[in-house]
């Protein structure tokens, strides 16, 4: 069940610093990026969880925007939606996920600026990948201004990760501290609700699963 993200999850960090969101392997994405992973980055008890996830909580009809993007988006089988846009960073990757009906190319830490229009999504998903973003407030940003209002900003997270990809501030972190971050990365992002969270892990010795999601609001 979701819940406000209070006092454990809060966002009472200090300003974010350039060394939070260095990485042990600094250099061009682009290079990592170029052969294909066709693996999955969680367990099925987990994958099945944020499938139910986005079950109840994206509606049919929906148009879906699939951000960081692979060759699986986790989404509902049955489920039927306007479309699933899909920005990650390998043509390959992209190529073999089904469910997207259109995919791009794009490196977001080299600028994150999104390709479309205001207002053109009435969900984002961001699964299993925020640990990768150095300019994450901008990120947000664009997210927000890509939504619909009253769209949904889904971000998922599991305890995996590319260790020499992610930054040093979600290293630094446990799982209550990544979805703090989540949480802060969403409250200091105008356009958003207030965030909310839950806890997806499926059983004890499985992989565990928290999304973190927050509305899109319209400006006053």
């Amino acid at each position: 069940m979701a819940r406000p993200a209070g006092s454990r999850l809060s966002d009472e960090l200090p300003d974010f610093e350039p060394e939070y969101f260095a990485r042990r392997d600094d250099a061009d994405d682009a290079e990592f990026y170029v052969l294909p992973r066709l693996v999955h980055h969680l367990d099925q008890p987990a994958r099945d969880a944020l499938t139910e996830f986005y079950r109840r909580t994206i509606p049919d009809g929906a148009r879906v925007f699939d951000l960081m993007s692979s060759w699986v988006s986790h989404l509902p089988e049955d489920a039927e939606y306007a479309s699933v846009e899909g920005l990650g960073m390998n043509r390959e990757e992209l190529d073999a996920n089904p469910r997207l009906t259109d995919r791009v190319v794009h490196n977001l830490n080299r600028d994150p600026r999104l390709p479309y229009g205001d207002g053109s999504f009435d969900a984002c998903l961001i699964a299993l990948s925020v640990q990768y973003l150095t300019d994450p407030l901008a990120v947000f940003a664009e997210t927000a201004r890509v939504l619909a209002p009253g769209g949904l900003c889904a971000v998922s997270f599991s305890n995996r990760c590319f260790p020499t990809k992610a930054v040093a501030i979600w290293q630094a972190l446990d799982d209550p501290g990544h979805a703090g971050l989540v949480v802060t990365y969403l409250r200091r992002t105008p356009g958003f609700a207030e965030p909310a969270f839950e806890d997806l892990s499926p059983c004890p010795r499985t992989d565990p699963l928290f999304v973190v999601s927050a509305r899109h609001k319209p400006s006053p």
